[in-house]
């Protein structure tokens, strides 16, 4: 039998292995070494121990890096997890990226089939973006909507118990952080940054995911600050997106708070709550089309405050013809719907308590002939835009306590759509 003091003595070791100092593998985080095989090796080392890989003050320049279950990474304020500049890096097969496709490239993290993965320490992981924007606002200048491929800064798929907190993600070459296929993810006070104008750094992209908590995030990005994605079936599950919360986060730039554009796989149960955005292309987004189209159903929005957002609601099954720069089609026709056309279906959406200044259009509903928007309510809702609030191709829909200010026009403008509450000006 041991005694107490060697008991003593080897939990003592325990609590001590279970910090992997990344210096303590040759890490030197002074901004110029690339640190890639140290940081590598304490992540292999924490490897499934339920133990943390701490980051100390410094810049650590880095290539690619894979992490592993039951891991924290600990990222101390001071601290910097920089991506190297260099697009070879983040190729499988080194070549030219401006060439290559989507599943090409590795992003900065990444891991499969992990459980009980946490993110933390008041530091930042940067990706360095700036040499990848620029070729992609090209491509996107030359195709509307078109998106450059590039890697993400973090993917992480088919993971349970994930977190994200206190943290800053910043500067990705595409979107920062990718869930994907992941259970009980738990993203709170978490800063997300990238410049205005920076191509398709959308901020958190929870994709086929459940039991989603986002909250107490400030996000100011280059496009959508949060998209909720639902692109295929997940099998023995009625929806592959549900139970998704959105609470006391702050959107500055960006393109809103959307559920799409993929949406085949069912998106069920999101709620947001107590959220502001400001200078936003967009505020609450619903976005699907023929295709990629499935239903969102049980949408809750409330305690949401607008300002100088274009425009404050958007539910559109024709998103190709939504986006910004894209030319408008007649959303009022357009063939019978055959059942491998993946039709959107939106219905039971509550709106409560929102107020908005737009400086164009309050919104727009803009459902399909075949697939209408459905069983929307919108209830203590005050905007304030130029151009009024357009709804089309919609059925049980109801205004309580509306109102839309649109100087010398109507609040509202309405084809193929039934509306309860409307009220004279």
């Amino acid at each position: 039998m041991k005694s107490a003091a060697i008991i003593l003595f080897s939990f003592t070791l325990s609590l001590h292995a279970a910090i992997y100092n990344v210096r303590d593998y040759g890490a030197m985080g002074d901004g110029k070494t690339v640190d890639t095989m140290a940081i590598q090796k304490a992540l292999d080392a924490c490897r499934g121990t339920g133990g943390t890989v701490e980051l100390p003050p410094g810049t650590y320049l880095s290539r690619s890096l894979r992490i592993f279950t039951k891991t924290t990474v600990q990222i101390d304020a001071g601290a910097t997890l920089q991506a190297t500049t260099n697009q070879q890096d983040f190729m499988k097969t080194p070549g030219d990226w401006l060439k290559a496709k989507g599943n090409d490239f590795i992003p900065f993290i990444h891991g499969s089939d992990l459980e009980d993965v946490t993110f933390t320490g008041g530091g930042v992981i940067d990706g360095g973006g700036s040499v990848w924007w620029g070729e992609a606002e090209k491509a996107r200048q030359i195709k509307p909507g078109y998106t450059l491929p590039r890697p993400n800064l973090i993917s992480l798929e088919r993971c349970k118990n994930l977190r994200m907190e206190n943290i800053t993600l910043q500067n990705s070459p595409k979107f920062h952080f990718v869930p994907t296929d992941c259970e009980s993810v738990v993203i709170s006070n978490v800063t997300i940054l990238a410049p205005e104008h920076a191509a398709n750094t959308d901020a958190i992209d929870p994709s086929n995911c459940r039991n989603v908590l986002i909250t107490r995030c400030h996000i100011d990005v280059g496009d959508d600050n949060v998209a909720i994605k639902a692109g295929k079936a997940v099998p023995d599950r009625d929806f592959a997106c549900e139970d998704i919360t959105v609470t006391d986060c702050t959107f500055f730039h960006g393109h809103g708070l959307s559920i799409g554009s993929e949406t085949a796989g069912g998106v069920h149960n999101v709620t947001v709550r107590n959220c502001t955005f400001e200078n936003t292309e967009n505020g609450l987004r619903i976005k699907s089309q023929r295709g990629k189209g499935g239903v969102v159903e049980n949408i809750t929005y409330d305690h949401i405050t607008m300002k100088n957002v274009d425009p404050a609601i958007t539910f559109t099954c024709y998103y190709a013809n939504n986006s910004s720069g894209d030319a408008a089609t007649d959303s009022t026709t357009g063939a019978a719907a055959k059942p491998s056309d993946r039709i959107p279906a939106y219905r039971h959406i509550h709106i409560s308590n929102l107020t908005a200044t737009c400086p164009r259009a309050a919104g727009i509903i803009n459902g399909l002939p075949d697939s209408c928007i459905s069983d929307v309510t919108l209830e203590n809702v005050t905007i304030t835009a130029q151009k009024s609030f357009q709804i089309t191709n919609a059925k049980g829909f109801q205004l309580k306590n509306v109102t839309v200010n649109v100087p010398g026009g109507e609040p509202f403008t309405l084809k193929n759509a039934e509306v309860a509450g409307l009220t004279s000006k």
